[in-house]
């Protein structure tokens, strides 16, 4: 697990930063005084932790009327868990009133759990180690007292498949478990196979033991991959130095950014991560808004294989655990190069001390090769145009795997989006010789199951105004005919414009070059078109997961490529707001009403990942 190394904040010495914008990320002194007035107001026990503490983001009326210099409102929202009771909370607090403006018992049956906490990534090592099951069944596979001294457990989310009256009500978590013979060990190439715990995170105990009663060999060989394991690197490169001796041409003021003739504001949220707000492009002297808010809002983690250590699993990688709760704190030379302007963020620990999470967002250009260019053989011309790009990321580590989400800014106006997967798989443990039925055979002891990862990226649409419309194209053969296609090369291009929620929901389709457009309606271009941006999107597969499958009913935004939804403050997430132990919500049960989605506030929600 990696964890961010809190900064701790000292009111007397941490300087005060003054927000200057209606969305500006919380500061230090906010997030103190919004737990310090839920604490007293609310007589808060030691017990209670706060799995979200953030922005409530204002209106967005009251964000476009806003004037630089102009006062501002400020308030928090929070999610208030009482680990005793297991009584749930949210609560908006007005930090210029100094009051606690709203505060909403939620029922966990209906909503479903806030996220699991980082002292829940670690306390459950410690539950599940202490279990006299739990150690009877590993060392029926072999395994010693000392074995079980470094073991690592491996937190999941519960999910949810059915109501079991053993589990209603409680906050759950799955543990699966791996051998390391020292602490730096890569528990991975280890897996203990067919065994589980199921932890009640709240009481702090094992509930169940889950045992196949296979005994599958636990796998001996090691596997590590940190340097003094694998020895000397490979040699002969020499340096590359990327440097930039007259500085950077991006400008930075608070949360502000502008960089040719781009203009945006960074945001951040314990669940999203980076958020980019009013993303807007300079066209001369006229201003042009594109997208009011973009966030990577989700993603799932459905697995393809019939084992008891993976049947179950889902991860909702930002509902489930907080995308940017798992934040990594970046280093110059390690996960950018040139020259880098941080951001830090200001965040709370699960009990809401306040901390810095130090470098957590990079921003830096990068030379992008060739973007456009022409030889005039003619005469003898040519004409070369470099390709510059703004990347604004961050990277996050959710157990085995390592994300990075990567925003780009480009000069001919293009908006790119680029998720990148790395860390380690999940594993199982097989019978040197068997032959998997559900994965890919990584060593003779281990094999990966398949598994898919989606994301979905919700782009609150703002196209030169906020009423926009969304249409689809797609080619197709033309039938050859004396009159309109006398030698057969012509094909069709056809357009439809969806005007309801339910017309939106759309796949990707290679066969016919399909592609959306998201369009302002009410505006003409200089050759009578109206202004758009084109959604590009990857031709993979879909969630395969069956629609009636418990995972089905969970991740069903996975299901579709596109969604398109009337603008509606309470629809943030793909999941839903609460996606742990969740029965379903979220993108499939928003678009049951069907709403007119023609020239009016629309989100665009697209889904895209890899199998």
């Amino acid at each position: 697990m990696n964890t961010p190394i809190h900064t701790a904040y000292k009111p007397e010495t941490t300087p005060g930063i003054k927000p200057t914008h209606p969305l500006d990320p919380l500061t230090l002194e906010e997030l103190a005084e919004a737990t310090l007035l839920l604490r007293k107001e609310k007589q808060l026990s030691p017990s209670c932790r706060f799995p979200y503490l953030q922005l409530d983001e204002p209106a967005k009326d009251e964000v476009l009327a806003f004037e630089a210099g102009n006062p501002i409102s400020r308030k928090a929202f929070a999610v208030v868990l009482d680990k005793s009771t297991g009584l749930i909370h949210e609560a908006k607090i007005d930090l210029i009133a100094e009051q606690i403006i709203e505060w909403k018992q939620l029922d966990p049956e209906v909503s479903g759990q806030p996220p699991i906490m980082i002292e829940e990534f670690f306390s459950c090592v410690d539950i599940v180690q202490a279990d006299e099951g739990f150690r009877a069944a590993v060392k029926r596979r072999g395994l010693t007292d000392k074995d079980i001294e470094n073991i690592q457990i491996d937190p999941w989310s519960f999910g949810y498949y059915g109501d079991d009256e053993k589990y209603r009500g409680r906050r759950l978590m799955r543990g699966v478990a791996f051998v390391r013979d020292e602490i730096v060990d890569n528990g991975y190439a280890r897996p203990i196979e067919g065994l589980m715990a199921i932890i009640d995170l709240n009481e702090e105990k094992v509930i169940e033991i889950i045992d196949d009663g296979m005994n599958t060999p636990v796998p001996k060989t090691k596997r590590n991959y940190d340097t003094p394991s694998l020895g000397k690197p490979r040699e002969g490169l020499k340096p590359l130095h990327i440097v930039q001796p007259e500085g950077v041409s991006f400008t930075v003021d608070g949360w502000r950014v502008d960089w040719q003739n781009w203009s945006f504001r960074v945001g951040y949220t314990p669940r999203e991560g980076l958020v980019l707000n009013q993303i807007s492009y300079k066209d001369g002297e006229r201003v042009r808004p594109i997208i009011y808010r973009a966030s990577i809002n989700d993603m799932a983690v459905p697995y393809s294989d019939t084992a008891l250590n993976h049947y179950w699993k889902c991860a909702f990688d930002g509902g489930e655990y907080g995308l940017g709760r798992m934040a990594n704190q970046l280093e110059l030379g390690c996960d950018c190069l040139g020259s880098i302007r941080y951001f830090d963020i200001p965040a709370v620990d699960d009990q809401g001390l306040p901390f810095l999470m130090k470098n957590a967002v990079c921003m830096h250009e990068e030379d992008y090769g060739t973007l456009w260019k022409h030889y005039e053989f003619r005469s003898e011309t040519y004409e070369m145009r470099r390709s510059r790009r703004l990347v604004i990321s961050f990277f996050c580590t959710v157990g085995n795997y390592d994300y990075g989400f990567y925003w780009y800014l480009y000069q001919d106006g293009t908006i790119q989006q680029e998720t990148k997967l790395t860390g380690i798989i999940q594993t199982s443990g097989m019978v040197p010789g068997d032959k998997p039925k559900f994965g890919g055979i990584v060593t003779p002891e281990i094999y990966g199951p398949t598994h898919q990862h989606f994301f979905n990226a919700r782009l609150h649409m703002m196209l030169d105004g906020e009423n926009n419309s969304v249409v689809e194209t797609n080619f197709s053969p033309a039938d050859q005919n004396a009159e309109t296609n006398p030698w057969g090369n012509v094909f069709k291009t056809e357009t439809t414009l969806f005007k309801t929620e339910l017309e939106a929901t759309r796949e990707a389709n290679g066969a016919t070059g399909r592609f959306w457009k998201i369009i302002n309606p009410n505006l003409k271009n200089s050759v009578g078109n109206p202004p758009s941006y084109k959604l590009v999107a990857e031709h993979n597969p879909l969630m395969l997961a069956g629609p009636n499958s418990y995972i089905g009913k969970r991740a069903g935004f996975a299901s579709k490529y596109l969604w398109v939804t009337p603008y509606d403050p309470n629809e943030m997430y793909c999941s839903g707001m609460y996606p742990n132990q969740n029965k379903g919500d979220g993108l499939q049960y928003y678009v049951e009403k069907n709403r007119p989605i023609e020239n009016t506030d629309i989100v665009v929600w697209h889904t895209y990942g890899h199998t």
